[in-house]
């Protein structure tokens, strides 16, 4: 895979706008998303990564273990409410779209063809195109983005956000409300079907906890998850993810 610079330039965001890499709801995989709870809130469409979020890397097909909740989530928001952005299929690195067309193929829903890779300002460019020109169009604000890279998925996500200025004197408790309705809802998924970029991965975590406890709580992390996350069967997270997700839920 050739070298994303937008994702390389992404940590530089931080010096003037560390919450780019917040999260609004950590999860280890997809069976966690309550689909229905995020429909109800307004929630129309999804964008969703697909190595390691969706598939296992490389190939096309979907990981065994989300064929219910994937199911679901397609029947929730529409098939073509639901688009794949992938830094390999549908990309200039996919001559012909072949792999894009064996994703769609295998996941029943369309996968995005861009030039450029997340997080890039082009590539949000692109997905806003694709869900503007819908038959009943949707905004920002009514997406969820869902994936398992911080500096391309998370950034990117938060990268979409309305930059309007809160009401002064607006509570900092409404702060996530007020984010959500401003951008996308950003969706990690830390657990991965197959190792890769581990390094980069830990490093990814360690910035998420630093800069949600530098945030002092204000990132609407423990709101997001209580109303869009459900106790669902999946693969025990090494200790580590759980520290995590319980340090960034719990942090004072």
């Amino acid at each position: 895979m050739p070298l994303n610079i937008p994702g390389i330039l992404a940590p530089f965001q931080l010096l003037w706008n560390p919450r780019i890499i917040l999260p609004h709801v950590i999860i280890t995989d997809i069976r966690q998303l309550d689909f229905l709870a995020l429909r109800k809130a307004g929630y129309r469409g999804a964008v969703f990564d697909k190595d390691n979020c969706l598939t296992i890397p490389y190939k096309d097909t979907l990981a065994p273990e989300l064929k219910d909740a994937w199911r679901e989530c397609r029947e929730v928001f529409g098939e073509r409410n639901v688009l794949i952005v992938s830094n390999s299929a549908g990309t200039g690195d996919d001559p012909g779209g072949i792999q894009a067309e064996s994703v769609s193929h295998h996941l029943s829903v369309p996968v995005l063809h861009h030039g450029s890779p997340k997080p890039a300002y082009r590539c949000i460019s692109a997905i806003r195109a694709y869900f503007s020109s819908l038959p009943n169009p949707i905004q920002d604000h009514e997406l969820v983005v869902v994936g398992d890279r911080v500096f391309t998925d998370v950034v990117m996500a938060n990268r979409m956000k309305r930059r309007v200025a809160r009401a002064t004197g607006e509570p900092d408790k409404a702060a996530s409300t007020y984010d959500r309705r401003n951008g996308p809802l950003a969706v990690w998924t830390n657990g991965v079907w197959q190792k890769e970029s581990m390094v980069m991965r830990w490093i990814e975590r360690c910035l998420v906890d630093v800069v949600g406890r530098r945030m002092d709580g204000k990132s609407g992390l423990s709101d997001s998850q209580e109303l869009f996350t459900k106790l669902s069967p999946h693969p025990t997270a090494p200790q580590g993810r759980i520290a995590l997700i319980r340090s960034l839920l719990h942090r004072k």
